[in-house]
């Protein structure tokens, strides 16, 4: 699966001056950790912190999970080191770096050069560090498109609700909640739709921010299955007891993400084997953009567990007698959970 692709249906946060936290993160079932640096961490502990950060990296051990850095955001004096020591010491374990407060493109410039810097340094393969950013505020709202299109290491947009509550003048202390008197259906829909637009006009991942009433399951439950209905990929998570339910409201059916499978197979043979861009699968015309949208499902669905029953069989060449055989000629071998050959649609995998 591209990188671009890996799942982020839950993102959890775990504070990086927190040895027991940082230790029991490992565990989770969370699709990705990152290891926060900024507001999580008090400015006295700023340093302690790093140092935790950068042992935790290092000792590696965490099942594939995508692994994250939230770093201080550009405008403060602990940003330029929060990268050049953790990246410097601990790059290897790292998959991003999270960027917070992104309000300019210049932002996003600034640590894709330092990233590019130390990566020559240390050897590390160029470019294969990503960013994803963090919109938390009316002015990097205003400025998303720019920000999206600035660096080829971006691999996802991130909604800070919090902050931009404040940033507006939003009449509420309630996080994610609707303000008192407001008429409009939804307060947040507006920058929701904007972050997510920009994130898919440039291929990136669009993440939702944490739902802070951590005992709200049921609030939690509806949050999650909105952002998800819209397009979102995912949704940052505070505590464990949050991870289940958001990962369940990001995950696909079991219908979606076989077709899922069915349309990755298919395009990989009708590209590869017979030269086309865009075919007919049933009644559904294919092209690069359903590969695309098929990546994520199929992404969300094996990390959600699924597993296949049926898989794609090339046409019968012309003229040929249906004996229940493979037709000639390559087949693609689509993903891990691919069902044995020899197997129809309708016949169980297993």
């Amino acid at each position: 699966m591209p990188e671009e692709y890996r799942s982020r249906r839950s993102c959890l946060a775990v504070p990086g001056s927190s040895q027991r936290f940082l230790d029991k993160a490992r565990g989770l079932a969370a699709d990705e950790v990152f290891l926060d640096l900024e507001d999580a961490v008090a400015p006295a502990a700023k340093e302690a912190a790093r140092r935790n950060v950068i042992a935790a990296l290092n000792d590696g051990e965490w099942g594939g999970k995508l692994v994250a850095v939230r770093v201080n955001d550009a405008t403060t004096r602990w940003a330029y080191r929060d990268v050049a020591e953790v990246v410097a010491a601990a790059g290897r374990g790292l998959d991003t770096i999270i960027l917070p407060k992104v309000t300019d493109p210049g932002h996003v410039v600034w640590l894709d050069l330092m990233l590019g810097q130390i990566e020559q340094d240390t050897g590390d393969e160029p470019g294969r560090i990503g960013i994803e950013a963090q919109i938390e505020d009316a002015r990097g709202l205003a400025k998303v498109d720019e920000i999206a299109a600035m660096s080829p290491r971006l691999r996802a947009l991130v909604f800070g609700p919090a902050d931009f509550m404040a940033s507006v003048g939003m009449r509420s202390l309630r996080v994610g909640a609707q303000p008192a008197g407001y008429l409009g259906s939804d307060a947040y829909h507006y920058p929701l739709l904007r972050i997510l637009v920009a994130a898919r006009s440039h291929g990136l991942a669009a993440i939702d921010g944490p739902y802070l009433a951590i005992g709200d399951l049921d609030g939690l439950a509806k949050a999650a299955a909105s952002t998800a209905a819209l397009g979102y990929d995912g949704k940052w998570v505070l505590h464990p007891t949050q991870i289940e339910i958001v990962n369940s409201a990001f995950a696909p059916s079991q219908e979606d993400y076989e077709r899922a499978e069915l349309i990755i197979d298919a395009y990989r043979y009708y590209t590869s084997v017979e030269h086309r861009g865009a075919v007919m699968l049933g009644d559904e015309m294919i092209d690069e953009a359903s590969r695309k949208m098929a990546l994520v499902a199929a992404a969300n669905g094996r990390a959600a567990g699924l597993r296949r029953s049926q898989r794609f069989e090339p046409p019968m060449p012309e003229g040929s007698v249906p004996d229940g055989s493979v037709p000639d000629g390559p087949v693609p071998d689509g993903s891990a959970e691919h069902a044995p050959p020899g197997e129809g649609p309708s016949q169980p995998a297993g």
